[in-house]
């Protein structure tokens, strides 16, 4: 197992050696060409712990284009983030790119700029949240699922029930997003991630209260959930499988189950926004992510699979060559999740706007 550890990201992180990207909120002074002198520019806001910095230095040599680079913590975020500061290209999920598209946010891209494009997989082509191939490349793909610290309990989980047992009371990190928290109430009551049922809904949001109210959680986190889970301060959370494999490296004890009720299978993906002030700089730096080269050095540091055909393909040989040991497939389906793991996921698609209305009342109740 390769030997990179997030606490190079985060150090690099605090002490700000991103090369020039600036990893906190960039306020309203996102720039512009024109703000720097003519100098090229791009605003990038996507996830933490979701890119190897050292393809920040690279682009920024090889297009002299300089890299604003911000981070958020879920795709609510990213929304609220939308409003006080102006990006270039952001890194959402498919039902936020759905709402983005449906809300007229998104710029439609000039392919002829990307022809890494061509390297995607047909399979994450002509998606739901653009069937038409008009304002998304793809980035990364994966599945959420369950952690738990095999030390910590008395035998494996395979069930989403254990994010809502008494037995397990102070030890449950619940994720800190409407859609997937309450995602994970509706998949263990055995309806579907895209239900539109009010009734459903109410009664998956009961779930997540009863469970708070009893203290079955520690807390509701994004990030924090890798100090968490990697000190043994919590047995059991809900996150995503790149981020498990990253806190694996540093605990071994931590297990990753995809839940026999299934769970949430998703597709991230750069877009450019409508108001855009750089988008010429802002095609070049998806095209430059898209590349094979850039799509394995990524997936090799933050653990996410990467949709581009030849990287998928590559990777295993990559980290053999890297680190002069085979990779451990078993944890590679955990990063790039076979077609039989799949099958029994849903991808999220964007809700009618009165159901997107609930989960919000409903979300801001429960953290009330």
């Amino acid at each position: 197992m390769k030997k990179q550890i997030v606490l190079a990201f985060t150090s690099a992180l605090a002490l700000g050696l991103l090369s020039s990207c600036a990893m906190d909120e960039v306020p309203e002074g996102s720039q512009s060409a024109v703000q720097t002198g003519g100098n090229r520019v791009v605003n990038v806001c996507s996830w933490g712990e979701y890119i190897d910095p050292s393809l920040i230095d690279q682009f920024e040599a090889e297009t002299g284009i300089t890299v604003n680079y911000t981070t958020a913590e879920s795709n609510e975020a990213l929304y609220s983030k939308l409003q006080g500061a102006n990006y270039d290209v952001i890194c959402p999920s498919d039902y936020m790119i759905s709402q983005l598209i449906e809300e007229g946010k998104l710029a439609e891209l000039n392919y002829d700029n990307i022809p890494n494009y061509a390297l995607i997989d047909e399979r994450f082509k002509n998606l739901s949240f653009d069937p038409d191939n008009k304002y998304t490349v793809p980035y990364t793909w994966g599945t959420l699922g369950l952690i738990y610290n095999s030390a910590m309990v008395s035998e494996p989980i395979t069930s989403w029930d254990a994010m809502f047992d008494p037995q397990y009371a102070g030890d449950v990190l619940m994720i800190k997003n409407s859609r997937d928290a309450i995602g994970i109430a509706l998949l263990d009551l055995g309806y579907s991630l895209n239900t539109t049922n009010e009734a459903e809904i109410q009664e998956a949001y009961e779930k997540l209260a009863e469970a708070k109210e009893a203290g079955v959680y520690q807390g509701f986190v994004m990030d924090e959930v890798f100090q968490k889970l990697e000190g043994g301060n919590a047995a059991i959370g809900a996150y995503y499988a790149g981020d498990y494999l990253t806190m694996l490296e540093n605990n071994p004890d931590l297990k990753y189950v995809v839940p026999e009720e299934g769970a949430n299978y998703f597709v991230d993906a750069m877009c450019v926004l409508k108001d855009a002030q750089n988008k010429d700089e802002a095609e070049a730096w998806i095209n430059f992510m898209a590349s094979t080269e850039a799509s394995l050095k990524n997936m090799d540091y933050i653990w996410y699979a990467s949709p581009n055909t030849e990287a998928l393909e590559q990777y295993p040989t990559y980290y053999e060559e890297t680190y002069g040991e085979p990779l451990d497939m078993e944890l590679y389906e955990i990063m790039a999740a076979p077609s039989d793991v799949l099958e029994n996921c849903e991808s999220y698609l964007v809700s009618p706007l009165e159901i997107r209305t609930l989960y919000n009342d409903l979300w801001t109740d429960l953290l009330s």
